[in-house]
């Protein structure tokens, strides 16, 4: 139970840094994931990837309150 709650944890912070990256880009036009590692890059593609896999995982936090 430990192990999926840090995963859990872990995949919130990864959630919540895609938030501000979306926040950056609604609010200023600025994407900073290609800011950083350029358009061209694979690495956009892949963090965005991440970010979605993550929010999945954490859907779970939702449906927390029915377990306990």
């Amino acid at each position: 139970m430990i192990l999926l709650e840090t995963l859990q944890k872990a995949c919130l912070v990864v959630t919540i840094i895609g938030a501000i990256v979306w926040g950056l880009i609604g609010l200023f036009d600025f994407n900073l994931v290609t800011a950083i590692f350029g358009e061209t890059s694979f690495m956009p593609k892949v963090i965005y990837t991440l970010v979605g896999i993550t929010g999945l995982i954490n859907i779970g936090i939702l449906f927390d309150h029915i377990e306990k």
